[in-house]
């Protein structure tokens, strides 16, 4: 009996193929859970390059295969990661290619603002911990940069109050780097724009970097947040102001930027000075610099007036050099000629002590050659050397003779002396002697001069141009001899 039902059970079941029977639990599932919530804990997070999201949301004892196609996943106002609680909106489904149902998620949000603020405290101690908030590593702004760099997006107000602030204050050039500062692309285009521009050649490179953004919930704000923006904002060799949000929101990029400005105007007012007070303040140091020079120039002007007056006359000082100066040159001619003397007299000793050096080297040589044998002379070579000798010796004394002043007057020249013997040579001369002496070869006559008839501008006849001087003195011995009655006295017309 117990066979007998068990095979009519089994011949009203109806078989179905593995497919059939997946299909069929799909239409199920999908049917009893077409719209669910759920609340899980992200994990095993995986974006596929097709766009594609793939995780599992878990609690303490289940686990539920999750799914986000891409079109979805591009309106997500934060970046899905693991150990991140949300609250996942889709139907169930199942894969047949591995027998598991699944989530379709077609909306998520974190499981309330605590989660967010745990995962964004949780990355804050993370990236503390490597120093990328250290206050050491933060720069100081340059006081008037050249031109500004601005990441924010172009269609917003944030852009427009920081360009009316700037040309308020004091006008700048302005870089902008258009970028979506709200959604699932946002972090990575403000981290690619604060990387630009610092790829940017130093010629073009601002010198200050401003990432803006308006105020918003925490969703909103959540891509400055992202680690991508925090790491690119403390890599930034350019100094970083974070204005995102307003004055009570705070982000992990204010903590990582060289400034945070609690408003994107405020930014601007960090950014540059204003013009105005710029000038009132050089103008003011302009003031106080003048009046500083004016001072100075007085307070020298009094200590070289004071100076001045403690320093002596200039002839004063003058006087005592000058003075030495005229001693010197009264004793400079003196000392010359002394100088002059002395090496003079020097100059004889040397040429003395010299000459009876050589001389007694050439006795010394000459006895030398006298006392040796082998060097004497023969008797030929002697008679030849003393009639040699004896020739010079004539010779030098026919020319003593040839040049003698008796040998003159014996030609009938005469001397003309004054009575004390001394030459007369000038006519003035023998004018002025008056009595005068004739010297001939054999004697000499007394004579006067006398310049009457022949006037006084006339030369006597001993003087006479042609007229031998032993002739004119025996003109003047005969008319002497004559007019004194033959005593050889006369007078010299």
């Amino acid at each position: 009996m117990t066979e007998q039902r068990a095979g009519a059970r089994a011949g009203n079941v109806p078989e179905l193929s593995v497919s059939d029977l997946a299909r069929a639990l799909r239409r199920t599932v999908e049917a009893a859970f077409d719209r669910v919530r759920v609340r899980g804990e992200i994990s095993g997070f995986k974006r596929h390059s097709s766009g594609h999201l793939y995780f599992a949301l878990k609690d303490a004892d289940a686990v539920l295969d999750a799914v986000m196609w891409r079109g979805v996943a591009a309106g997500l106002a934060f970046r899905p990661e693991d150990g991140l609680e949300v609250v996942a909106t889709g139907r169930i489904t199942t894969y047949p290619g591995r027998s598991k149902y699944q989530i379709v998620v077609e909306r998520m949000e974190p499981a309330g603002e605590g989660a967010l603020l745990a995962q964004i405290e949780e990355r804050k101690r993370r990236l503390a911990a490597e120093g990328l908030f250290a206050e050491a590593r933060k720069r100081p702004l340059p006081f008037l940069p050249r031109r500004i760099g601005i990441v924010t997006s172009p269609t917003g107000a944030v852009i427009r109050d920081i360009l009316h602030r700037l040309s308020d204050r004091f006008p700048r050039e302005v870089l902008l780097w258009p970028v979506a500062v709200q959604g699932p692309d946002a972090a990575a285009q403000v981290a690619a724009a604060i990387a630009g521009f610092n790829a940017m050649p130093p010629g073009a490179r601002p010198d200050l970097l401003i990432v803006a953004r308006g105020g918003g919930s925490i969703e909103d704000l959540m891509a400055f947040n992202e680690e991508p923006v925090v790491r690119a904002a403390a890599a930034s060799r350019i100094p970083l102001v974070s204005a995102v949000g307003h004055e009570t929101d705070t982000t992990l990029i204010d903590l990582a930027a060289d400034r945070r400005a609690p408003t994107p105007t405020a930014a601007a007012e960090m950014a540059v000075p204003v013009r105005v007070e710029l000038e009132a303040q050089l103008a003011g140091l302009a003031a106080r610099l003048g009046r500083a020079e004016r001072r100075a120039r007085m307070q020298a002007r009094e200590r070289l007036q004071s100076l001045a007056a403690r320093m002596p006359r200039p002839a004063t000082l003058m006087a005592l050099a000058r003075q030495r100066l005229d001693d010197a040159g009264d004793r400079l001619p003196g000392a010359l000629g002394n100088l002059v003397a002395r090496q003079r007299g020097r100059l004889q000793a040397i040429a003395g002590r010299h000459r009876a050096r050589l001389l007694e080297e050439a006795l010394a040589r000459r006895r030398a050659r006298l006392v040796r044998p082998e060097a004497s002379p023969s008797p030929a070579l002697l008679m030849a050397r003393v009639a040699a000798a004896r020739a010079r010796v004539e010779a030098t004394w026919r020319m003593l003779e040839t040049l003698s002043p008796q040998a003159t007057l014996g030609r009938g020249y005469a001397l003309v002396l004054d009575r004390n013997g001394r030459l007369l040579r000038t006519a003035p001369a023998v004018r002025a002697a008056g009595a005068i002496r004739l010297r001939m070869a054999d004697g000499e006559i007394p004579a006067t001069v006398r310049t009457g008839a022949r006037g006084a501008g006339q030369a006597p006849a001993a003087g006479r141009r042609g007229q031998a001087p032993g002739d004119a003195g025996r003109d003047v011995g005969g008319d002497a001899g004559r007019d004194a009655g033959g005593d050889g006295q006369g007078d010299l017309f």
